[in-house]
């Protein structure tokens, strides 16, 4: 499938990479197809592409990869709409937002994608938990020195 994207032009998408979100992600609940798109494998970003609205954009962050002691229950009506269980666990992922400086780049904690990568279903989860913040900071001691000397 072919789709098109202001931030990486046309890009053909294999099935695999498509998930849906029926209830939308809030705040967009009219787009429910995406495209997930890796940075590169080894990577803890990555990208969802609106299949539809070539404007629409979301970085997402591996949240394992900077927050080890981050973790939420996912209510059983939520696993049993997305089909997960013991064999199969969630992806889960949180929305990065960069306003100027990379070092300043804050992730919602409070409002994970949770997705199933069998079925391709996925959905935007309102958590509970008030140590969250939907604007924290995902460098709090400034960028990781890789970074600053361009991975050298």
């Amino acid at each position: 499938m072919k789709i098109k994207s202001t931030r990486f032009g046309e890009l053909e998408v294999a099935e695999e990479q498509l998930i849906n979100f029926s209830n939308g992600i809030p705040g967009f609940p009219d787009e429910k197809n995406f495209a997930y798109i890796l940075h590169d494998e080894e990577s803890p970003f990555s990208f969802l592409q609106s299949t539809t609205e070539e404007n629409l954009t979301f970085l997402l962050v591996d949240p394992f990869a900077f927050f080890k002691d981050y973790e939420f229950v996912l209510e059983d009506e939520i696993a049993k709409e997305l089909a997960l269980t013991e064999e199969n666990l969630p992806r889960v992922f949180l929305i990065a937002s960069v306003k100027g400086n990379l070092a300043d780049m804050t992730v919602n904690m409070l409002a994970p994608l949770v997705i199933n990568g069998v079925n391709r279903t996925g959905r935007q989860v309102i958590l509970d938990k008030p140590e969250y913040s939907i604007r924290h900071k995902l460098f709090p001691d400034g960028l990781p020195t890789e970074a600053v000397e361009g991975g050298k």
